[in-house]
């Protein structure tokens, strides 16, 4: 078949189309196990989808891995795919969805949920350790984890710890977890990935802060 950029996009609109629908359903049954309502479900995915455009910038580091490799020469024509110049140096940013809410929501439970400081700093430790051991820099993607192995960690260390308050302390160790072991303490790596742009949380409602935080609830 010849080369059709426009049911690219299409197939890949649609793509995103069900994540967002199935992360939604996702986030609807995890808030009713956290005992909130569903106006504040809708309030957090649409600050997260919102926020997934917004990255504010931190520093930038020179660059010392290879350039990511340039897409073909359809794509590289779309808007969609068009790429920022890679002038040697990597500029670090942190993503307003996919980082600072999921932050912001972990900072409400802790305020609102009676769990002590031992067990925030245990469940967020071993999450921490965990995510730090399995993540990866992938150069030209950015740090790559397996998917469900920290959500796994953070509802088994949350039914340890506070059984009666194992939704709230899964959510907090698994999205706070993956932030600091799989990139704030990962921040040296960044140099190596050969991208104009380095985000944390970058990927939006799409990363692992993100979903860690609501499957590690769903499995709590």
């Amino acid at each position: 078949m010849p080369f059709s950029p426009f049911r690219i996009l299409f197939l890949i609109a649609a793509l995103i189309l069900l994540v967002v629908v199935v992360q939604f359903g996702i986030v609807s049954v995890a808030f009713e196990k956290l005992g909130l309502s569903d106006h504040s479900a809708y309030l957090l995915l649409l600050g997260t989808l919102l926020g997934s455009s917004i990255n504010l910038p931190l520093y930038s580091v020179r660059s010392e891995g290879a350039p990511s490799p340039v897409l073909p020469p359809e794509l590289a024509r779309l808007p969609l795919f068009r790429k920022i110049p890679f002038t040697g140096k990597t500029t670090v940013v942190v993503n307003v969805g996919g980082a600072l809410v999921p932050l912001a929501f972990s900072l409400y439970l802790m305020a609102h949920r009676p769990i002590s400081p031992f067990e925030i700093l245990a469940a967020v430790g071993v999450v921490s350790f965990v995510a730090h051991a399995i993540s990866r820099p992938v150069p030209g993607v950015g740090i790559a984890m397996p998917i469900f192995v920290a959500p796994i960690v953070a509802a088994l260390i949350a039914w340890m710890l506070n059984p009666e308050q194992r939704a709230a302390l899964a959510y907090i160790g698994g999205s706070l977890g993956v932030l600091i072991g799989a990139d704030l303490v990962r921040l040296k790596d960044l140099k190596m990935l050969g991208a104009p742009i380095a985000s944390i949380g970058g990927a939006g409602t799409f990363d692992g802060i993100f979903i860690t935080g609501f499957v590690a609830v769903l499995l709590a």
